[in-house]
C-alpha cells in the first residue's frame, strides 16, 4: 500500500487533506507558496518529516512564481519567502532544516539563469521527499530488530506514512517487522485534542491491515499496570543534542509512566529532526495553538462558553526516560550528548 501524502505535480504541490480523514480521502492542489504555508498552520499536512518536505516544495513554488529579477535581488527575494514559510509552526525542526537546505541551493550557486536556478530548486525539493522515504525504510531496519513476533506496541499520536512524505518513523518501524513477518498487535492512542491517532494511525493500520485496537489516552496507564503493553514507540519533532525530545503532547506521560513499569521506550527520527544548537530539551520552542481544539471538535462545542484554554501542541521527554533513538545510521544509545555527537560527525556507531 502507497500513501501519498505529498507530490510535486505540474508545478503544484498536492497534499492529502488529513483533515478530512477518515473519513474521506481527498486531496488539496497548492499553487502558491502562501497556501502551503495555510495547509502547514491547519494540520492538513503535519508531522515533522512531512511538514520539512512540504516547506521545501512552498519555497520552490515562492521562487517558481517570482519576476524575472537581477540574482542578488532573487535570493532576497526567496530567503524573505523562506522566513515567511519558517513561521508556519515552530516546533517541527525539519521544518527549518528543509528551508536552511533549500537556502544552501542559492546560496552556493554558481553564476547561471533565474530559470535555471528554480529548476535546481525544484529537483532538490523533490529530492527531500524520495530521500525521505527512504530514510524511514531505513530507520525501519534497524528499529526492527527491537521488535520481537507477537509483541504488543503502544504509539502515540500519528508517526506513520501521513507524517512523512511516506512509509512512516515510528509506524514505519512496525511496518518494517511486519514485513520481515514478525506478528504484532498495536494499541493506539486516541491523542487528544485532534486525535491523530484515532483519526490518522487507526486509518493507516487498517489500510496495513495491522491489528489494532483504539484506547483513550487516558487508558494507557492502566494497560501498563496490567503487563499488556511489551514496549513503546513514538516519533519526534525536534531533540536536542542531549537526546531530550519534543513530540506530541502526552509523550512525556507515557514515558514516565514505561520506565516506572519498566517497559522500553522508543523514538523513531530521522538525523534532520536532530537539533545540536540546543543543548537541552528546555529551550525548545513549544507551539501553543489555539483553544478551540479543546474546546471544540469538528465546529461542535463540548466546554462551556468562555473557557479558557492552555493548549501546547506538544510536551518534552527527557533523555532519561528513552531506551533508544533509532535513525537512518543506527540505533543511538545512553549517553546521547556522545552518540548523538557522533553519528552527526558521521562516524560509526558501536
Amino acid at each position: 500500500m502507497t500513501i501519498k501524502t505529498i507530490i510535486w505535480k505540474n508545478n503544484t504541490v498536492v497534499l492529502i487533506d488529513q483533515k478530512a480523514l477518515p473519513v474521506a480521502e481527498k486531496y488539496i492542489v497548492c499553487k502558491s507558496y502562501k497556501e502551503v504555508i495555510s495547509a502547514i498552520k491547519d494540520l492538513t499536512v503535519r508531522g515533522a518529516p512531512a511538514i520539512g518536505v512540504a516547506a521545501a516544495m512552498a519555497s520552490a513554488l515562492g521562487a517558481l512564481k517570482l519576476p524575472s529579477l537581477p540574482p542578488e535581488k532573487f535570493r532576497n527575494k526567496f530567503f524573505t519567502i523562506c522566513y515567511e514559510i519558517a513561521k508556519a509552526r515552530p516546533t517541527a525542526r525539519n521544518l527549518f532544516w528543509a528551508l536552511e537546505r533549500m537556502k544552501d541551493v542559492v546560496s552556493r550557486a554558481k553564476p547561471k539563469s533565474q530559470n535555471d536556478l528554480i529548476k535546481e530548486l525544484i529537483n532538490e525539493a523533490k529530492l527531500t521527499c524520495s530521500e525521505d522515504i527512504k530514510i524511514n525504510r531505513q530507520m525501519g531496519k534497524y528499529g526492527s530488530g527491537l521488535l520481537a513476533d507477537g509483541d504488543n506496541l503502544l504509539t502515540h499520536c500519528n508517526a506513520g506514512a501521513l507524517a512523512t512524505a511516506g512509509y512512516g518513523t515510528a509506524l514505519g518501524v512496525i511496518r518494517a517487522a511486519r514485513e520481515q513477518g514478525k506478528k504484532l498487535h498495536v494499541y493506539v492512542d486516541e491523542t487528544r485534542p485532534v486525535l491523530q491517532g484515532a483519526r490518522l494511525t487507526a486509518w493507516e493500520l487498517k489500510k496495513e491491515k495491522i491489528p489494532f485496537t483504539l484506547i483513550t489516552d487516558n487508558m494507557a496507564g492502566f494497560l501498563m499496570q496490567q503487563d499488556r503493553l511489551d514496549k513503546i514507540i513514538v516519533g519526534a519533532d525536534r531533540i536536542a543534542a542531549n537526546g531530550d525530545t519534543a513530540n506530541k503532547i502526552g509523550t512525556y506521560s507515557l514515558a514516565v509512566l514505561a520506565c516506572s513499569h519498566r517497559i522500553p521506550f522508543y523514538v523513531a527520527a530521522p538525523l534532520s529532526t536532530i537539533d545540536v544548537s540546543l543543548k537541552t530539551g528546555a529551550t525548545i520552542p513549544i507551539e501553543e495553538r489555539k483553544g478551540e481544539e479543546v474546546t471544540h471538535f469538528k465546529g461542535v462545542r463540548s466546554a462551556p462558553e468562555g473557557t479558557k484554554v492552555y493548549n501546547p501542541a506538544f510536551d518534552i521527554t527527557p533523555a532519561k526516560y528513552i531506551t533508544a533513538i533509532i535513525t537512518e545510521k543506527g540505533i543511538l544509545k545512553k549517553p546521547y550528548r556522545a552518540s548523538i555527537a557522533r553519528i552527526i560527525k558521521g562516524e560509526k556507531l558501536s
